[in-house]
């Protein structure tokens, strides 16, 4: 990541870096919308939308309902990372964060 904070990021590159700011979240436990939501402030919308794209990335994303539970209550799990480094994501999570205003 060389871009400085202070400049826009492209729409591209803002995708990119939600994308895997969103599977950082999800594989450390933030794990459903209404907790991805509350941690960066996106819409609803961005949030499921941002989920449903990480097979984009070959990231394997699925959601695990609770036993008993109805109504899609559970938590996603991130399965692979697929050619995405976790390490360099884990590594890079506060600026991707603060690159995205959500820190």
């Amino acid at each position: 990541m060389t871009k400085p904070l202070n400049e826009p990021l492209s729409k591209t590159r803002s995708s990119f870096y939600r994308r895997l700011y969103v599977a950082h979240l999800i594989d450390q436990g933030v794990a459903s919308v209404p907790a991805l939501i509350e941690a960066t402030g996106m819409p609803r919308r961005t949030a499921q939308d941002t989920i449903k794209s990480l097979d984009e990335l070959d990231i394997v994303c699925v959601f695990e309902g609770q036993e008993g539970e109805r109504h899609n209550i559970g938590r996603y799990v991130i399965e692979s990372w697929g050619a995405i480094d976790r390490g360099w994501v884990k590594e890079h999570a506060t600026r991707l964060g603060e690159a995205l205003g959500y820190c």
